[in-house]
């Protein structure tokens, strides 16, 4: 019965992925964190100030405009990779697909206004070097007839600079809720962005995933054993200025 299911072929893409806008987005949307509190015996005397350097002159972030970016799926790339025994033989096996969406707001001026909204990827999409795979991980593993997306909604971030400029590259924590089937677990990417252009930023983001944590069992087939608990992750994106 098993081996009928992964043999069958599985649905296919209901449709080119899209953003959803972070103007529709309450839940899923994450602000950068504003600098730690003052010493609250100083804080007075900053805060006086501070307010003095705004009547003198404007703060730098205010010349700054905030720009929406979103994911170009022409130029990024979702992939997983895990190994496994493939007829007796370690091989690392790597499945990857261009249908990811998601949007961010920034100012590069004052990145304290980061917004982050909801990460999709169509696991339909999904693909490795073998179609008999594919099927198992569609049909079995992911069960993408039912369950289309996989989803990140993002929930903070940490480790932002105060600001960027055209050419520099942050490195920085992006936290979270990961849902892959019908299970949702806390999730962390490390991500590695460049500041390309006013209007382009590329980056990776890297995230490792227990099977177990999500029941992603793999089906009893021939010549397939040992399959590696923890799947990586990577999510090399382009944003483009909307």
């Amino acid at each position: 019965m098993a081996e009928s299911r992964i043999l069958q072929e599985p649905e296919a893409a209901s449709g080119p992925i899209e953003a959803i806008p972070l103007a529709t987005q309450s839940a899923g949307v994450v602000d950068a964190p504003a600098e730690a509190a003052a010493d609250p015996t100083t804080a007075p005397t900053e805060a006086a100030a501070a307010e003095t350097a705004a009547t003198e002159a404007p703060a730098e972030a205010s010349s700054g405009a905030t720009v929406v970016f979103t994911i170009d799926q022409s130029a990024s790339q979702v992939r997983f990779q895990l190994d496994e025994d493939l007829r007796g033989e370690r091989k690392t096996v790597v499945g990857t697909t261009d249908q990811v969406a998601g949007q961010l707001s920034l100012n590069f001026a004052d990145l304290s206004q980061v917004q982050v909204g909801t990460i999709q990827i169509n696991a339909r999409t999904l693909a490795t070097d073998n179609n008999f795979r594919n099927r198992a991980i569609q049909n079995e593993i992911l069960d993408t007839d039912s369950f289309e997306f996989i989803t990140f909604t993002p929930t903070g971030i940490e480790g932002l600079p105060a600001s960027a400029a055209v050419g520099d590259t942050v490195s920085f924590s992006l936290v979270g809720d990961l849902t892959i089937r019908d299970i949702t677990m806390p999730a962390t990417f490390a991500v590695e962005a460049t500041v390309v252009s006013d209007s382009q930023i590329t980056g990776s983001a890297t995230a490792i995933v227990n099977r177990a944590e999500y029941d992603l069992q793999i089906p009893s087939v021939p010549n397939v054993a040992n399959v590696e608990e923890e799947v990586e992750l990577y999510i090399d994106f382009t944003a483009n200025a909307s």
